[in-house]
Parts: C-alpha cells; structure tokens; sequence
C-alpha cells in the first residue's frame, strides 16, 4: 500500500512491504544480460575430445536417421533431386497404384536360376526363353505405362511445363518390387492419382 509521507515532495512515495502469503512470485531476482550471456557461453572446440566426438557422433546419426526416414515417408525436403517435384509424385502415385508386370520379375530369374541347376537340357532351355519372353512383356508394359502416364502429366500440368526423364523415372519405379520401392508406396492399389 502507498504511503505519503509530509516531509517529501508530492513525488516521492514510500511503499510498504506486503507481507501477506497469498503473494506470488518466483523468488528470485531477474538475471542480467551479463550473467545470461556467460550462462550461454560454450567453447566452439570441446575441451573433451572424446566427448565432443560421441556427440558429434549422436548428432550426425540422429540427422542421417531423420533423412532415412524423411525418404522413405516421401516428405519432399528429404527427397533427392530425382524424386523431388509433384509431377515425379503423380508417377510414383500412379505406379503405386497400378499391378506392373516388372515387378515380379526379380522373383522370376531367382526361379529361373534354381532351374537351370537341374541336368535337363531341356528345362534348362524351356527356362531361359521363358525368361527372354517375361523380359520382353515386362519392357512392353514398361513402355505403355510410360506413354500413358505422358500423356496423363500433359493433361495435368500441361505440355511446356513437362520434365525430362518421366518415362524412364517411370519404368525403373515400374521395375521395383513393391516393398522395395524408396521413397515407400504412399497409395494403395487400385488408388490412382486425379
């Protein structure tokens, strides 16, 4: 509470102190930009080596598993220059989306190397060109799908404003195990891209 007193000017005023416990405060006086700034002082070099490598270490882990995971969950800061862009996005969304003959092929070479371990010539020659044929069917929906998606990325963003590399972005997408794929499938099947 103020209290004037008579022996002063009008100006000075006396406080009392308040005493009562419903009070609050922090308890503490304010620190100086002095004392904060030296509170906030490191050295640039650590003087433990050891320990400034571990946590030079942890930091760069930590960073490298952030865009590990940035890449495989498509977030477009962590994408690579190939992957980056919404045109490269509708791609792999409508790849994602759609059955490609490529990506079994992996699982039908393994198949077609355990047959040529058998001692049938005839096996042995069946097995090969059935391979040729898979390629060759596998190259063809590559090439369709490459023409369609075009086509598609015309009609979406226009044709001035089309990347290179579409068409090959596409079948080496096309070409890869489902599981396989970086960055990770953000679509299901059958969920193609407007």
């Amino acid at each position: 509470m103020a209290k004037p007193t008579g022996t002063k000017s009008d100006t000075a005023v006396d406080y009392e102190l308040n005493t009562d416990s419903t009070s609050s405060g922090k308890g503490r006086a304010t620190p100086t930009r002095k004392e904060r700034e030296a509170a906030n002082l490191r050295p640039l070099v650590n003087s433990d080596r050891k320990a400034g490598a571990k946590t030079s270490k942890a930091k760069i882990a930590d960073d490298r598993n952030r865009a590990r995971v940035g890449l495989a969950n498509g977030e477009e800061k962590y994408l690579t220059a190939r992957d980056k862009g919404p045109q490269r996005r509708y791609i792999r969304d409508y790849i994602d989306a759609r059955f490609s003959v490529g990506e079994i092929m992996i699982p039908v070479m393994f198949v077609v190397i355990v047959l040529t371990f058998i001692n049938q010539p005839l096996v042995q020659e069946v097995s090969i060109w059935a391979l040729w044929g898979f390629f060759l069917i596998a190259v063809i929906d590559c090439i369709t799908v490459g023409y369609i998606i075009n086509r598609k990325l015309v009609a979406k963003f226009g044709a001035e404003k089309i990347q290179r590399g579409n068409r090959w972005y596409t079948a080496m997408r096309a070409l890869q195990l489902r599981p396989m794929r970086l960055p990770k499938p953000q679509v299901k099947r059958g969920q193609f891209p407007e």
